[in-house]
């Protein structure tokens, strides 16, 4: 099957694959492009699974102050290499997760470090463990600026774009007047 060159351009812009990459993954697919999407993130994932495990002391501190001075947030981002951490996707992604951060307000960056608490006060409220998740963990939550991929996916297409292992570190949100 021939693919046209306007599907592959298009694919490689929304994923950041190589043009190989998305080329095998829509002749695979039969030119579907939401098949090729998924087999994409799925090789994405897998790269990332096999990065996890270096070292990331590179990186970025990125902050977000809403434009009425009254919330904020400051995120750190390490990446393996003072040369990814300069990448405009790099930074980008640093500025879109501080935004993330000041918009949604999560307590965790994972499922696995949701509090029994947490957990409790969900059940407690009828409401289940993955919604909770969605809305209480960063990485579980649909990105603000693209409703179509959570945080998580956003981060792993990076760690496939960049061939590097990349972390969130931390995070922390501030609201004027609020206790500590």
């Amino acid at each position: 099957m021939k693919i046209p060159l306007e599907a592959i351009k298009g694919l490689r812009e929304k994923t950041g694959a190589s043009i190989g990459d998305v080329k095998s993954a829509l002749e695979a697919s039969g030119g579907d492009e939401a098949k090729a999407l998924a087999a994409l993130r799925e090789k994405g994932f897998e790269i990332a699974k096999q990065k996890a495990e270096r070292s990331a002391r590179q990186g970025r501190i990125e902050s977000y102050i809403h434009h009425d001075g009254r919330v904020g947030a400051i995120v750190e981002v390490n990446c393996e290499t003072d040369f990814v951490a300069r990448l405009p996707e790099f930074q980008q992604f640093c500025k879109d997760l501080a935004m993330q951060v000041t918009a949604t307000n999560p307590t965790c960056l994972k499922k696995e470090e949701l509090s029994s608490a947490q957990l409790e006060d969900a059940k407690k409220l009828g409401k289940p463990a993955e919604e909770l998740a969605r809305e209480a963990c960063l990485l579980e939550q649909l990105l603000i600026k693209d409703q179509g991929q959570t945080v998580g996916q956003s981060l792993t297409s990076l760690i496939a774009k960049t061939g590097e292992n990349i972390v969130i570190r931390r995070f922390a949100r501030f609201i004027v007047g609020e206790p500590r």
